[in-house]
């Protein structure tokens, strides 16, 4: 039983929250005033607090400050009967959850109240998982062999089951839309649609007419009623990529979506109930679009409730060579084994930069099969771009001066005795790579990621 403190300077408003937040099942607990409820934070533990603004002496702007330091795992839901923005943005900068205004609608409340509960029963759940980072995951086409990307995935695990609002950054390529996707199918709502649409590729009035649908004779060319994709997507998933790129008209009318739970077509009067989870995503620096009038300060904190980062390819070693065996399955034949690489093709791979991430490393190894004429990717069928990397050792020292007791570094000593012990263990079970895997107690995946330096 989630259990809730109220705080308000007002006995009757108390009074009713309590009513209706007992009926639906949770523990209340009453605070009259701001003074009075830090004496019970200090005693007390709660999954929520709902708390008025305009108090004293402690009013709730400083309650939230003091809950946001002093209990950082509760969630806040701020009351207001002075709906202006300004207050709103400020208290969603200071970590408040949401906030609701007075007189406020009672299913708006229980909403707004279950998907607080949700969202810190999740950021809790993500804080105690975190030590299991050494699991392997891969969520279909996500694979996850780096500690960024194994974080990643425990966020999906802990944050798809909720409906919460989540912004994806990423620079292109990374895998956004991928992420996404694997967020909805780990959701209760994956028997159900997910749809994209990209904001920067459609103009504006296209964009709207695409997200909220438009009525006949709505505009030039409308021979035709049509939905849009939050009602296509109802009960399921949308994601806005490229979010930054959102005309500011839309984002107003986004921003109403996201309140209301409804939408309007282009040339309709008539509003339109919807249950959608909405993911976003951007390779935009979202705050810098803010404080240059390009982007709404109140969508923002909607939106990005909870944000995931996923980082560039280059700053992630690790999965390269996993992802290059994935792409490589994905390009074989079934009954077929995918080829292996040489030492030299995993060694510019991991030292090419890759610009265009994940995106780019696929076309590379779909380059690579087209040209491949064994069972094994050389250096040759290589795009030309990567194949020139440059995978030589800085600062060598010339021939005959180096100190043979620094000539190998300890880890370089340890890789050379993993490697003999590789063939050995290779060798013991007939070239099956899998057996080989279960023998020396690791993933497949990271045992294709070492086998270059074995072979």
């Amino acid at each position: 039983m989630a259990s809730i403190l109220l705080v308000d300077d007002e006995q009757s408003i108390l009074n009713v929250l309590s009513t209706l937040l007992r009926a639906e099942g949770y523990q209340v607990t009453a605070a009259l005033g701001g003074e009075k409820a830090k004496e019970i934070l200090a005693q007390q533990e709660f999954d929520l607090m709902l708390s008025d603004i305009r108090m004293s002496p402690v009013n709730g702007m400083e309650l939230l400050r003091l809950t946001h330091q002093e209990y950082p795992g509760l969630s806040v839901i701020m009351l207001t009967a002075y709906g202006s923005i300004e207050t709103a943005v400020e208290a969603l900068k200071l970590g408040a959850f949401d906030y609701i205004t007075k007189p406020f609608k009672v299913d708006e409340l229980m909403i707004t109240v279950e998907r607080a509960l949700k969202y810190g029963k999740a950021i809790t759940e993500n804080a105690e998982l975190k030590v299991q980072l050494g699991l392997k995951y891969q969520f279909e086409n996500l694979i996850a062999e780096s500690p960024a990307m194994k974080n990643v995935c425990e966020m999906i695990k802990r944050v798809a089951p909720t409906n919460t609002t989540v912004l994806i950054y990423g620079e292109s390529g990374t895998g956004k839309e991928v992420v996404a996707r694997s967020m909805h199918n780990y959701s209760k709502r994956r028997e159900k649609n997910f749809l994209a649409v990209n904001c920067a590729a459609l103009p504006e009035t296209l964009l709207e007419s695409e997200m909220f649908g438009h009525e006949k004779g709505a505009f030039t060319g409308a021979t035709a009623s049509k939905e849009g994709l939050f009602e296509a997507a109802n009960g399921g998933t949308i994601l806005l990529d490229e979010i930054g790129s959102m005309p500011l008209s839309i984002q107003g009318k986004l921003l109403r979506v996201l309140q209301e739970k409804e939408i309007r077509r282009v040339g309709s009067n008539e509003n339109i109930k919807i249950d959608v989870r909405v993911l976003t995503a951007t390779n935009n620096n979202l705050e810098t679009l803010m404080k240059e009038g390009k982007f709404r300060e109140d969508l923002f904190y909607r939106i990005s409730v909870i944000p995931i980062e996923i980082k560039p390819l280059r700053e992630r070693k690790d999965d390269i060579i996993p992802l290059v065996y994935h792409f490589l399955r994905k390009e074989t034949p079934k009954e077929t084994q995918p080829p292996t690489l040489t030492p030299e093709t995993s060694a510019i791979l991991e030292a090419y930069s890759w610009p265009g991430n994940v995106r780019e490393l696929e076309n590379a190894m779909k380059h690579a099969m087209t040209f491949c004429q064994n069972s094994t990717i050389t250096k040759d069928v290589l795009p030309p771009k990567i194949a020139a990397t440059d995978t030589s050792t800085p600062n060598t020292p010339p021939a005959g001066s180096i100190d043979p007791y620094k000539c190998k570094s300890l880890r370089a000593f340890l890789k050379s005795k993993e490697k003999d012990y590789l063939n050995q263990v290779l060798s013991h079970s007939a070239g099956n790579k899998e057996n080989a895997a279960k023998s020396l107690k690791i993933s497949l995946a990271t045992l294709y990621r070492k086998l270059p330096e074995a072979e």
